[in-house]
């Protein structure tokens, strides 16, 4: 298991410089891209190479992939093999199932063009794909269905929070969740000042039983670490692959 280490979590603790060298000292050799980090692919390209890090997986979202060429680019400048779209603006997270077709359609297409390229095109899920439409169907089925090929990149504690069981929805789908974030949830009422999250195995998500699940009944080759707004990243990145590294013994 070579654990990644999704870089949105760094985002309020720059120079870049200083969170690869930390991530790196601490015995991750994968990162995860997002958005704001593609203005100079080359030049971050650098920044991993020279931390002895790799970046096989990205973050793009639906209004960046639209420029498919573009986005092909960033990812071979970088060495991704994977691009996940992460979400869709509020405005869009409908209750009408149409909505759901239509996107998943469109990221059908943005699949077939990057699979033309090599590169694995997939979802990242949030909380919302979990709120039952006006039909009862589920959008992550809607997306997952109507767009077959694609794959998924499992966010098991927003699936928590959408009121779901996360391994329940990963062997529903085993075959195509080829990642997942690892992130862990606060238990209620605390850690206010970081959203409601925790490090990995200091919350409350049943890690044991989730990662058995996923090494036997997924596809997941990419563990990405992940906490949506911490206080002090290197605090997050050094306890959670301390759990990790006592799981996977």
């Amino acid at each position: 298991m070579e654990l990644s280490f999704q870089l949105y979590s760094a985002r309020n603790f720059l120079p870049w410089s200083k969170v690869l060298a930390t991530v790196s000292a601490l015995g991750y050799t994968r990162v995860e891209g997002y958005g704001d980090l593609y203005d100079d692919p080359v030049g971050l390209k650098k920044m991993l190479d020279d931390n002895g890090l790799t970046m096989p997986t990205g973050h793009m979202g639906i209004t960046d992939l639209a420029d498919t060429d573009a986005a092909i680019s960033i990812a071979k400048t970088l060495g991704m093999e994977m691009i996940f779209c992460p979400a869709i603006p509020e405005a869009d997270r409908t209750s009408n199932d149409a909505d759901w077709q239509r996107l998943s359609a469109n990221l059908a297409a943005i699949g077939t063009k990057l699979a033309d390229a090599g590169i694995k095109f997939g979802w990242h899920n949030h909380n919302f794909e979990f709120k039952k439409t006006d039909s009862g169907a589920y959008p992550m089925d809607l997306i997952l269905q109507g767009a077959p090929e694609i794959v998924w990149e499992c966010d098991v504690a927003w699936v928590d929070v959408g009121g779901q069981d996360p391994v329940a929805w990963m062997k529903k789908y085993a075959d195509r969740v080829v990642a997942i974030h690892i992130k862990d949830r606060a238990p209620a009422g605390q850690s206010a000042d970081e959203d409601g999250w925790s490090d990995v195995g200091h919350g409350t998500m049943d890690w044991p039983k989730i990662i058995a699940a996923v090494k036997s009944d997924t596809a997941c080759t990419h563990w990405v670490m992940e906490h949506d707004n911490p206080s002090d990243y290197e605090r997050f990145a050094r306890r959670s692959i301390a759990t990790l590294n006592t799981l996977n013994r």
